[in-house]
């Protein structure tokens, strides 16, 4: 596999997800604070603040991520709306 995979089984939260390979190579996910970052994520309430919690999604993490990740930051990018999309700290919920 090229630069587009890395598994690092020496983590202390390794696995963070369930899945049977994890691409850790977006560990945090480039698209968190995008409120169409496409993935499986929902609204929680921690400390009184709604934020977003993505601990089921996989998409970062499984074959196609890396590819998906990157033309989802392009697009945004020749677009011009690179800019944080989230509000009040919260995505939104599934």
């Amino acid at each position: 596999m090229g630069c587009e995979y890395f598994e690092n089984r020496n983590c202390e939260y390794y696995p963070c997800h369930k899945a049977e390979r994890i691409n850790c190579l977006f560990c945090f996910c480039p698209l968190y604070d995008r409120e169409d970052c496409g993935g499986n994520c929902r609204e929680i309430v921690s400390g009184g603040k709604a934020v977003k919690d993505c601990s089921e999604c996989l998409l970062p993490h499984t074959e196609g991520g890396y590819e998906y990740v990157i033309n989802k930051l392009r697009s945004s990018e020749r677009s011009g709306n690179n800019e944080r999309k989230l509000k009040h700290g919260a995505g939104k919920g599934s």
